[in-house]
């Protein structure tokens, strides 16, 4: 296959289907080269056709309850008050830093999605 910039949706296809074909390559052999390559192409296309807008952080604690299992009872023991969680999921309250920082370190949320307004 003839390596060139991934444009459009059928390049991009051709391209999956081609890497699918080579990605257990031998290292060092050319396949292995060309799945480096076809890689970066695939990856570049899909950064800028397959954008993914970050939560909110309400809807970041949320999903993170979700995985694991979390009740707003749970949520209220990490954060101190069970109306704490009530007013923060109807947005009548903001996140300070002391909850960002327990919402971190006990929810794993990544800090920059913490702090994004909403």
């Amino acid at each position: 296959m003839q390596l060139k910039i991934v444009k459009t949706k059928k390049d991009y296809e051709k391209s999956l289907e081609r890497f699918e074909e080579i990605f257990q390559a031998k290292n060092g052999s050319a396949e292995s080269d060309e799945a480096d390559v076809l890689a970066l192409l695939i990856k570049e296309y899909e950064d800028r056709h397959f954008v993914i807008d970050v939560p909110n952080p309400i809807e970041a604690i949320k999903y993170r309850m979700e995985q694991q299992g979390l009740t707003n009872k749970d949520l209220a023991q990490i954060l101190g008050f069970k109306s704490r969680v009530s007013d923060i999921f109807k947005k009548n309250r903001k996140l300070n830093l002391g909850m960002v920082r327990k919402l971190y370190h006990e929810l794993n949320i990544p800090l920059e999605t913490l702090v994004r307004e909403y």
